[in-house]
């Protein structure tokens, strides 16, 4: 089975595929002022979100947060309670999905098990008429897209996870739809598969120019493929920025918790600065004075050697080894855990329980006021 550590695949040439010489350029996609109401429970605040013509936009956040359900808005499955939902120039908010010109990908492939490969993908085509020839060639065209052409007379239960997840995406593709919703696709397969699927879904939505709207609660997968991300919490967006946005720049205090590993230590901040193990670092947070938590990334720490120049008192927890770095967990004199990544090949002792101290890099830090 490939893997992810098989090259990129070449996709077809637009000249000997249809699906690609009838890329475009994508639909723009809108929110506004978004709101879903089950019963008394509000799980949508006024969302509103801009997504262009061709973009890779990601829903973000954790569970219960709310990106599902604007995602099921969008396709038509469920109605807002409030505000619109447009695609290009058309509210499409009393439109019934099966006129709303989307593809869709489930965390569950949903495959009809009776029908081969190649019935799956163009059953969608053959249900808006189209005769059957034209859609076996069409439908071929799409498994050829995500490479999976040879397998077309299969049935589903012949398939390994992460090809019946192409299939799944074949089957979405087919009809070109004026936009792909991709809801938490790759959660089910394992961690290879998953890298390999999730950057050739990117590649491929790439040479379509099909605008693309990804839920997941995997940051990685997000800031992997996103063009921007939307980072959503209690039904609220956060956050909308690209991934290095997102990552050095979060805009808010649960933007920098959510958005890759971080450790948060005691500082005492004062207008734009803000005082950490004894250095002070500039302070992206506004309105901050007194005792405050740091969110500090692990790349922004630095393992010393006892007694060094400079450094805070630590103590080795634990230190997993990452091929090429090292994620190592001390405890502070204070009683703070602090996540720190570092070369693998350096020569310090990191077994439980060995004494090192610790430095911090001198770059802008996030924080929010310390909870009692």
């Amino acid at each position: 089975m490939t893997t992810a550590d098989t090259p990129p695949r070449t996709l077809p040439s637009t000249s000997d595929n249809q699906l690609l010489a009838d890329a475009g350029e994508g639909t723009r996609v809108e929110f506004r002022g978004l709101v879903k109401d089950y019963g008394t429970t509000r799980v949508l605040h006024g969302l509103d979100l801009d997504i262009a013509p061709g973009e890779f936009v990601s829903l973000l956040g954790p569970s219960g947060c709310g990106k599902t359900t604007a995602l099921r808005v969008l396709a038509g499955l469920e109605a807002a309670t409030e505000g619109s939902v447009r695609l290009g120039d058309v509210d499409v908010s009393r439109v019934p999905t099966n006129r709303r010109d989307i593809g869709m990908v489930f965390q569950s492939y949903s495959l009809f098990p009776h029908l081969r490969v190649l019935d799956n993908v163009s059953f969608g085509l053959r249900r808006r008429g189209m005769r059957k020839k034209d859609a076996a060639r069409r439908a071929t065209d799409a498994l050829d897209l995500v490479g999976l052409d040879h397998l077309a007379e299969r049935f589903p239960h012949q398939l390994s996870g992460g090809q019946q997840q192409r299939v799944a995406l074949a089957r979405a593709l087919v009809t070109e739809p004026r936009v792909l919703l991709l809801d938490e696709p790759l959660s089910a397969l394992d961690a290879k598969v998953r890298v390999q699927l999730r950057d050739e879904i990117r590649r491929i939505q790439l040479r379509l120019g099909i605008t693309t709207v990804f839920v997941t609660h995997d940051q990685e997968e997000a800031l992997a493929v996103s063009d921007r991300i939307a980072v959503m919490e209690r039904g609220r967006i956060e956050q909308v920025g690209t991934p290095e946005d997102l990552y050095l720049r979060p805009a808010s205090a649960t933007v920098a918790a959510f958005v890759g590993v971080s450790s948060v230590v005691p500082g005492l901040a004062a207008g734009d600065r803000v005082e950490v193990w004894g250095r002070s670092l500039p302070l992206h947070t506004p309105g901050l004075n007194g005792d405050v938590e740091v969110f500090l990334r692990p790349e922004n720490v630095l393992l010393v050697a006892p007694d060094g120049p400079s450094g805070i008192d630590a103590t080795v927890q634990e230190s997993t080894f990452m091929g090429n770095f090292r994620r190592t967990l001390v405890r502070t004199a204070d009683g703070a855990l602090v996540r720190v990544q570092h070369a693998a090949s350096d020569h310090l002792e990191y077994a439980e329980g060995v004494r090192i101290e610790l430095a911090v890099v001198p770059v802008a830090a996030r924080a929010r006021t310390a909870t009692a």
